[in-house]
Formats: C-alpha cells, structure tokens, sequence
C-alpha cells in the first residue's frame, strides 16, 4: 500500500505575492492526484510534529527563531528568500509530522510506501537555522523518527530537488550509518554540493550536472553512480527529497528533464529498496514551481510508489 500525507494547514503558510513557493503549488499536486488512477492511494491527515521531533535535528535557538519571528498578520521576512505568514507555524508542524507519521506508518509495516504532499520544503533548513524556502528539515527529522523510535540505523536519502540539499547533508555528513545522494545543477543555489564533499565514511555523493544536462546525463549520473551507491550502502529505509525543479519548464532552473524522468528515477530507487529494505521507501515534497509540471511530475513519482508496491 502507498500512503498520501498532507493536511490543509499546508496552504495556510502563505509567503506573499510573487513568491515561487506558494500555496497553489500544493493545490496542483493534490488537484492531480484526484485522477482515477490514483483511487487506490490511502490518504491520511499528517499530525503536528512535537518539539522533541524538530530537536532531534535542530537546535532549541533554531526553533525558538521560527516560533518568534510568526507575525500576528501580515509577513515576517527570516532571509531574503525565507518568508512567514500567521499559518507558517502550523504548515511547518504538518509538513514534519507527515514525514514522521509516515516513516512510522512504513517501518510498522502497515504500508510499503508513502509521499508526504506537504509545504513548507525542508532540505535547505541547517540544523541551526532556516534558508532557502525551508524551515525545518523535514526529511532529516524523519530519519531521525526511524532511528530514535524505530532503531532503525542505516539510513539513505536520495535527493533529485535541482538544488543541493545542503541542510540534510550537514545533519547527515558525520554520522556514517546515514548516507546522502544529490544530484543537482552545479552553481545553482545554494552553491554547495561539490563533488568533492564525501562525509566522514564515505557516506555523501554530490552529483552536480551542468545546466541543459537533460534526461540522458542525468539517467546516466543515476544507474552509474547514484543507484549502484545506493545498494552498496544496503540501507534499512530509503527517503526521497522529492524535488520537481529539474523539469524542462521550471523558472529556477534549467536542468530539462521530463515527467517521465521522474517516473523512471522513482521506479529504480523502489527496484534498490526492494532488493536492500523490503520496499520501504518515504518522499517527501521538495521544489517544483511551474504549476503544470510539477502536477505531471509529482502524478508520475506516485504512480512510480504504487507501481513500486504492485511489483513487490
């Protein structure tokens, strides 16, 4: 079974007019996965995340930040590209607990699979501050939910967002038993993801592609690195930084890959967590911003998780 967690309080973090990371991206998601063929996709509601959750990865100054810096009304400006609204609060509570109720919905064994449709994203937010859209590391606060309540050890992150995840790989470099993959568009913000950066056991591989790469260097990063990396660590749960923002028509960036990239990406991250982790696979919303195609991409990605468990 894959599971869907959202909740509506992920349209309330509203990031002012003109912002690319805005509500109606949420609402093109969840309008696309109301198709027919998705009917079999289980929905949940994601609860709030506890603070003790957000402190697993971020520090009590970092959390006190984003608590005091929501306005009554109105927006409240963290960076130059990270904004609040009164609902920030609550969307960001959602968008981690999705990621943690769904890590605990597949680790108990009661799905294979799950996508958190979810906003704010997460994978830029450091473990002492918030940058670039973020506030709180979703995808690291869920790797933690599968160690620390699960005991879960060995933990992989793939992230395809077309920026590098430079929050998630700082939570992750020094801790060998968690591994982090990216591939990314060299020079694109935030300016990190060298290939040279390795972890402190060999356990973070940057991918960085040259913009205009498109669909045949980037499938070929994937099955001649990324992927064969991927079963060398022999993870226990897979996570995914599900970012659409490498799709040919997205505004930030200029990656040129397709809907069915994504399809195809997703379907051979399901093969390696098949063959390493009984299937268990959690992703998470990362970027996309051109509405018609992150809907395309974010369909294919979930039909790729069903696809995923119908083959297991």
């Amino acid at each position: 079974m894959t599971v869907l967690f959202t909740h509506p309080d992920c349209l309330e973090h509203d990031t002012a007019p003109g912002h690319p990371e805005r509500s109606d991206r949420l609402r093109a998601i969840l309008e696309a996965l109301q198709a027919e063929e998705f009917s079999g996709l289980h929905r949940e509601e994601a609860p709030q995340a506890s603070e003790a959750m957000l402190l697993r990865v971020h520090s009590t100054e970092h959390v006190e930040l984003v608590r005091r810096s929501i306005p009554q009304n109105g927006w409240s400006a963290l960076d130059p590209d990270t904004v609040v609204s009164p609902g920030s609060w609550l969307a960001a509570l959602r968008a981690a607990g999705a990621m943690a109720s769904a890590v605990d919905r597949v680790l108990s064994g009661r799905a294979t699979n799950a996508f958190c449709a979810v906003r704010p994203p997460g994978h830029h937010a450091r473990p002492t501050g918030p940058m670039g859209f973020c506030l709180f590391n979703n995808i690291a606060i869920g790797a933690m939910q599968a160690r620390h309540v699960h005991g879960v050890k060995r933990i992989a992150v793939v992230d395809f967002d077309v920026h590098h995840g430079n929050g998630t790989q700082e939570s992750f470099q020094n801790d060998p038993d968690l591994f982090f993959a990216s591939t990314h568009q060299a020079g694109a913000y935030p300016g990190t993801g060298w290939a040279r950066d390795k972890g402190v056991a060999d356990n973070i591989l940057n991918l960085p592609l040259h913009a205009g790469s498109g669909s045949q260097i980037w499938r070929a990063m994937m099955s001649e690195h990324l992927l064969p990396k991927l079963r060398e660590f022999a993870p226990e749960l897979i996570l995914i930084s599900a970012g659409f923002d490498a799709h040919q028509d997205d505004p930030l960036a200029q990656l040129n890959l397709r809907s069915d990239d994504f399809f195809w990406g997703t379907g051979e991250i399901c093969k390696v967590a098949a063959a390493c982790c009984e299937g268990r696979v959690v992703s998470t919303l990362e970027g996309g911003y051109d509405l018609p195609a992150l809907a395309s991409c974010t369909a294919a990605h979930v039909r790729a998780l069903m696809a995923g468990v119908a083959e297991g």
